[in-house]
């Protein structure tokens, strides 16, 4: 087992050195930029994406009483559903409609 973990890092590190050096020809200047690129991918536009597919989900499943959240920071009960919007109260006489785009989430229990 930890002859498999130097082996993996000799190969790791040769390969580096080739990259370095210029050893892999036009793959060598190619090699670092795919590196970067795939690495942002992972680490912001993947979790990005997760997070707007379960925010649609979400808004999908609102249903009236439910208390939300609006990217402009409102928060109120749903009172009336329709198609792309939602009428909410946001205070004792206050119905404001806004659209489901607006929707950031529900309220927390703990913020109640």
């Amino acid at each position: 087992m930890r002859t498999d973990c130097y082996a993996s890092r000799i190969k790791i590190m040769t390969i580096l050195l080739m990259i370095f050096q210029g050893g892999l020809g036009a793959l060598g200047g190619l090699l670092p930029m795919l590196l970067i690129i795939g690495v942002f991918y992972v680490l912001l536009i993947r979790p990005q994406q997760k997070r707007q597919r379960e925010l649609q989900q979400t808004i999908s499943q609102l249903k009236t009483g439910d208390r939300v959240v609006t990217t402009g920071g409102i928060i109120g009960t749903i009172t009336t559903i329709r198609d792309t919007s939602f009428l909410i109260r946001s205070a004792d006489k206050s119905i404001l409609e806004i659209a489901r785009s607006a929707v950031a989430g529900i309220e927390s229990e703990e913020a109640k």
